[in-house]
């Protein structure tokens, strides 16, 4: 019998024990992304009215607009009071969009918080995603018949998103870069590969005659120079120099006496880098033409760039024009980012979240506000004193422990109250 006995007790001591600080750090995970997505939306009232908010949380709803349909796209309160029963797609955040909740593309139903909207959103622009397709895959997230575990990174750009394994490129740990942009708007705006060569998150590693600066990534690399003026159409449609083209894998970065191995000295060079091309900008009517007259890579995968690289971009009235032409003005503006409205977020959630106490407390007169703080302090030490017996024993807090502590501390409330003497003066 004893035998038998021995898998149970082996099964037990394999089973994963989660603590109650444990529990309570991962709810404090998830409320923060929470607030992070949706704390800059409004959760009551329909954003219509506001025209085309710069970001919001979007949702999809594939019960009233399924695959087939006109592609639409709600905000987060209409999908709480008009959507709720409905099968929805969550679209994260998106730019420059005005709720089409109510209009021409739902044929049945009418929005209950603001049900006098135009029929059509001119100004929004939609994708898969609004379909629940995602990436050049065209799969939904989750994707129940992909066994391999990928991360979906966001293009700030397009603002679809894409499988990491998708991108041409191996992307860098999530915390070594802020934003990403896909393969096909590097393609459309080519002139981010001028700024990539110097802004973009790179892998530097040592070779015989020095360092060496690489971008990750596979397939051959396009060293362009534009240092005569003359220039030609490469494979990828875009204008490279006829003399100074050339296909390499690696473009000589500045000499030093010590070999570059740790991230941290990484991103000592990266830094270098930039502070050697961008301090310039008193000296340089343009910042991109600058860059352009330096050597840079081009190829066929995505770029991942760190944070505030935004603010190195030529804001010189050529450029404007240019990123104006490309539809990508938003690039320049510092509000535009998702990690702008995240934090927006958590500062409006924290300004307005109220501790529960203090809000009762305020609703008390002065001899209530003592007896509930002296019956906090001592349920407080109570559980304390109660939670420490098992930490010092090593064993699990189970559901019955909690009860019974509260069954306890209620009946010594009791004897307490019960044994108390009142005088009428």
């Amino acid at each position: 019998m004893a035998g038998a006995e021995e898998p149970a007790g082996r099964q037990s001591e394999l089973e994963p024990v989660v603590s109650l600080v444990d529990v309570l750090e991962e709810d404090e995970e998830l409320e923060n992304e929470a607030c992070a997505v949706l704390g800059g939306s409004d959760s009551e009232k329909c954003s219509y009215s506001q025209g085309s908010v710069k970001r919001q949380a979007l949702y999809a709803c594939s019960t009233c607009t399924p695959e087939g349909e006109e592609p639409a796209g709600i905000c987060l309160a209409c999908s709480y009071e008009c959507h709720g029963s409905h099968k929805l797609f969550e679209l994260y955040t998106k730019r420059n969009f005005r709720c089409d909740c109510g209009n021409s593309k739902f044929k049945n139903l009418e929005c209950k918080l603001f049900p006098d909207k135009a029929k059509i959103n001119s100004g929004n622009k939609y994708n898969d995603n609004f379909f629940g397709l995602y990436c050049v895959c065209k799969r939904p997230y989750p994707d129940p018949e992909d066994e391999i575990p990928d991360e979906m990174i966001q293009c700030i750009v397009c603002e679809d998103w894409f499988h990491g394994r998708h991108l041409g490129a191996i992307p860098p740990e999530s915390g070594d870069f802020q934003e990403m942009v896909c393969q096909a708007c590097m393609k459309r705006c080519p002139f981010l590969w001028a700024y990539a060569a110097q802004l973009a998150v790179t892998k530097v590693t040592t070779e015989d005659d020095g360092l060496v600066l690489k971008v990750d990534g596979v397939g051959d690399q396009e060293v362009i120079t534009t240092e005569n003026g003359a220039h030609q159409d490469n494979a990828l449609g875009e204008d490279v120099p006829e003399h100074g083209k050339a296909i390499v894998k690696e473009v000589k970065a500045e000499q030093t006496n010590e070999p570059c191995t740790s991230s941290s000295s990484e991103s000592d060079l990266q830094k270098a880098f930039q502070n050697q091309h961008f301090n310039t900008e008193a000296q340089s009517g343009c910042r991109l033409q600058e860059l352009r007259a330096k050597q840079f890579m081009k190829k066929d995968s995505a770029t991942y760039w760190p944070l505030n690289w935004r603010s190195k971009l030529c804001t010189c009235e050529d450029c404007m024009k240019m990123y104006g032409d490309l539809d990508v003005l938003f690039l320049t503006d510092e509000y535009d980012t998702v990690l702008a409205y995240e934090n927006k977020g958590k500062v409006d959630q924290a300004t307005d979240r109220r501790d529960p106490l203090m809000d009762t407390l305020n609703s008390m007169n002065r001899v209530q506000q003592v007896e509930l703080i002296c019956e906090y302090n001592d349920l407080k030490t109570e559980l304390k004193d109660y939670l420490k017996r098992f930490a010092d024993e090593g064993t699990v807090v189970k559901r019955e422990d909690i009860q019974q502590f509260f069954e306890e501390f209620q009946s010594k409330k009791r004897r307490r109250v019960d044994g108390m003497q009142y005088y009428c003066s």
